[in-house]
């Protein structure tokens, strides 16, 4: 359900229509490989998966058939910068204190105003990067609507009943504003 709810979620949070769209993934773990394919599926036009690691960056860009590339790190700030789309989904910024200060999962320089962003990370809900993103103008979501969505078509999935995806929403952020990161 992660992938179909990083599309919902987007859906929710911006006017994006992902078909015919360039998008970055920074990551290749599980949710990464999701919306890769989620991506892929729902017609992008380029989906680039930027990873540490070649190989994990070649496995998740298949999953988006023939709009699916690798790119390296040291090669990413061409993708990034062309990417109407530019998706964190690294554990990066995870945890930490509110705020510009703290890790970033990539240079917020190589992003522009026009494209959306988005940090999987939801806790804190605004992540260091979404911070600087926003600073700079451009359109940056955090990870609470896909763990929302993911979570309500998983309901469906279990209960075949429609989930109550405006109590889920309200719940979420309230255990969250009881926790905040250290």
């Amino acid at each position: 359900t992660d992938g179909d709810g990083f599309l919902d979620g987007l859906a929710h949070d911006s006017a994006m229509d992902v078909a015919g769209c360039t998008a970055v993934v920074v990551g290749a773990g599980g949710a990464a490989r999701a919306i890769v394919l989620a991506l892929g599926g729902a017609g992008a036009s380029e989906v680039s998966v930027v990873n540490r690691t070649a190989g994990r960056a070649e496995a998740a860009a298949v999953l988006a058939g023939g709009a699916g590339r690798a790119v390296s790190p040291s090669d990413a700030a061409e993708a990034i910068s062309a990417a109407a789309l530019v998706v964190n989904a690294t554990p990066v910024g995870m945890g930490a204190a509110p705020g510009p200060e703290g890790p970033m999962p990539l240079d917020p320089g190589l992003l522009s105003t026009g494209q959306v962003v988005v940090d999987l990370v939801y806790h804190p809900l605004d992540t260091p990067w979404l911070v600087e993103a926003r600073r700079q103008g451009i359109e940056a979501h955090g990870g609470l609507s896909m763990l929302v969505f993911q979570a309500a078509r998983a309901f469906a999935l279990w209960t075949g009943r429609d989930a109550p995806v405006d109590a889920m929403s309200a719940a979420a952020r309230a255990a969250l504003a009881a926790h905040p990161p250290s």
